[in-house]
C-alpha cells in the first residue's frame, strides 16, 4: 500500500531578523530624518531636488553679491551692506516658496494616499510623528537660512572686519533664524495638514504668508508716515508671521529691523515674544487636535 502524502517545508533562503527591536525613539528619529532630506529631495528622484536646490542657490546668491560688496568697499564702510539679522525678511519670497512647495509634500501626500495608518501601525504616537514633521522642516529652514548667514560671515572675515562684533552679530542672527524656521514650519504645517491636495496646499500658504505681510506692510507704513501713528503701526507688526518674528529678533536680540515700524516700546516687545511663544504653541496644539482625528483604518 503506497504511502499518504505528507507535507513538505521548502526553504527559500529568507532569514529572520535578530537584531533589536527598536522603539518610538528611533522611529521618530528617523522619520525626522526622512522628512529633512526629502524637504531636499534627498532619496528621492531628480525632479524632485531641483526646487529645493534652486531655492537654496538663490538663497545664497545675495550672500555673495553682498561678500564681494563688503570686500571692494571694506576700506570706506567697515561693515556689510546689509546686516545678518535683515537677511531672512529681505528674502522672505524665498522662504515662503519653499515653505509652500515643502509642508504639502510633508503632510498632505500621506493624508491623499493613506499612509498615515502605515506610519501608526509601528510603535509611534501621534505626537511623535508631528514632532517628527515639524523638526524636519525647521530644520530644512534653518539650514537654508544658515547657509547665506555663514557666507556672509566668512565674507566679513575677508574683508578684515573686526572678528568680535562680526562673530556676535551673526550668532544672534542665527538664533533669530531658528525662530524665523519654527514659526515658519508651524504656520506652514498646520494650513498643509488641512488638505489632501498638495496644489491647494501650496496657494494656501502662499496666500497667508504673502498676502499678511504685504497687507500689515501697507497698512505700517500708512499709518506711521500719512497717519503719523508709529506706535499704532507697531502693533500691526503682530498680523503676520514675517513682521512679528522681525519684531522678536529687533526687540529681544536688539537686532536690526527690517519692518516698516518695530514693536512699540518694552511692552510692545514683551507682547511680540509672548505672541511668538503663542503661535508656535499654537500650531504643535493644532498639529496634535488635526492629527487625533486622522483614521487609522
Amino acid at each position: 500500500m503506497p504511502n499518504p502524502p505528507s507535507g513538505v517545508i521548502h526553504d527559500i533562503g529568507y532569514r529572520k531578523y535578530d537584531g533589536p527591536r527598536l522603539g518610538r525613539r528611533q522611529v521618530t528619529r528617523a522619520l525626522f530624518a526622512q522628512s529633512l532630506r526629502g524637504a531636499y529631495g534627498l532619496g528621492r528622484s531628480a525632479r524632485a531636488k531641483v526646487l529645493p536646490m534652486l531655492l537654496l542657490g538663490v538663497m545664497c546668491l545675495p550672500a555673495f553679491i553682498i561678500t564681494v560688496i563688503a570686500n571692494v568697499t571694506s576700506s570706506i564702510t567697515g561693515e556689510l551692506p546689509l546686516a545678518y539679522s535683515r537677511y531672512a525678511v529681505v528674502t522672505q519670497g524665498i522662504l515662503t516658496i519653499f515653505v509652500a512647495a515643502q509642508a504639502p509634500a510633508s503632510l498632505s501626500r500621506d493624508l491623499r494616499f493613506k499612509t498615515v495608518p502605515l506610519y501608526f501601525s509601528r510603535p509611534l504616537e501621534r505626537s511623535d510623528y508631528v514632532l517628527a514633521k515639524f523638526a524636519g522642516l525647521a530644520t530644512a529652514l534653518f539650514l537654508l537660512l544658515t547657509a547665506p548667514l555663514l557666507i556672509m560671515y566668512v565674507g566679513a572675515l575677508l574683508a578684515e572686519f573686526p572678528v568680535g562684533r562680526e562673530t556676535g552679530d551673526v550668532l544672534l542672527a542665527l538664533v533669530g533664524a531658528a525662530v524665523f524656521a519654527v514659526v515658519f514650519a508651524g504656520v506652514g504645517l498646520v494650513i498643509a495638514s488641512l488638505t489632501p491636495r498638495r496644489g491647494l496646499g501650496v496657494a494656501a500658504i502662499i496666500t497667508v504668508f504673502a498676502l499678511s505681510f504685504a497687507a500689515v506692510s501697507a497698512l505700517q507704513g500708512i499709518i506711521r508716515y500719512e497717519v503719523g501713528n508709529a506706535d499704532l503701526a507697531g502693533w500691526l507688526g503682530l498680523l503676520s508671521p514675517i513682521t512679528l518674528v522681525d519684531g522678536f529678533q529687533s526687540w529681544v536680540l536688539d537686532a536690526s529691523s527690517s519692518a516698516v515700524a518695530p514693536p512699540p516700546g518694552d511692552a510692545g516687545g514683551v507682547v511680540y515674544v509672548l505672541v511668538t511663544f503663542a503661535v508656535i504653541g499654537a500650531c504643535w496644539a493644532l498639529l496634535n487636535l488635526r492629527y487625533r482625528k486622522v483614521s487609522v483604518s
